[in-house]
């Protein structure tokens, strides 16, 4: 198992790990997300303990927001689906960035965020391995960040898209394969 190697320029980044995406019955409930939480939270208490900061990255859809033309309606803007869940409930250090999009960059202050604690390194984890914590890699690596993807920490709708999106982001990004 490769280490962490959390500090003070490595971030962690939890992607929509939200009720609409974990909890029984959620519209967008990935399978295996329940099973991360354990993971995730080790990762963000050594995180802590290193002095590293903690982002979440979370949807936060417009009622009529585009995306509800190929998935279900989730994450609506001040809704209790929208929410972090209560396991992995952010501290007051804590980053919160709300997203529109897949990537935690697209159209938010997430670089800002990170230039200014002069953070190279991120160790991305959470949900969906193959959409929003792919496009999160994939803009995190085109602005020159090292990326590690944390692989007990991320889960997508099947196991075969999970593998496939891993692998991408090895080869396409050159992103480091480490568990939390």
């Amino acid at each position: 198992m490769i280490q962490q190697g959390f500090g003070e320029s490595t971030a962690l980044v939890i992607v929509d790990m939200l009720n609409d995406f974990v909890l029984e019955g959620a519209p967008l409930r990935v399978e295996a997300a329940q099973q991360l939480i354990p993971a995730i939270s080790r990762g963000r208490d050594a995180a802590r303990r290193a002095g590293s900061p903690v982002f979440y990255l979370c949807d936060a859809h417009r009622p009529d927001d585009p995306e509800f033309q190929a998935w279900p309606r989730h994450a609506v803007a001040g809704t209790p689906g929208a929410q972090v869940i209560d396991q992995l409930r952010p501290a007051e250090e804590d980053v919160v960035i709300r997203k529109r999009r897949f990537s935690g960059f697209f159209g938010t202050d997430l670089d800002l965020h990170l230039r200014e604690r002069r953070i190279g390194r991120l160790v991305i984890c959470g949900v969906l391995t193959d959409i929003c914590v792919y496009h999160t890699a994939a803009d995190a690596a085109q602005l020159a960040y090292r990326v590690a993807v944390a692989t007990n920490a991320t889960a997508a709708a099947t196991s075969e898209q999970h593998a496939f999106a891993l692998k991408q982001m090895v080869r396409l990004f050159g992103a480091q394969m480490l568990e939390l």
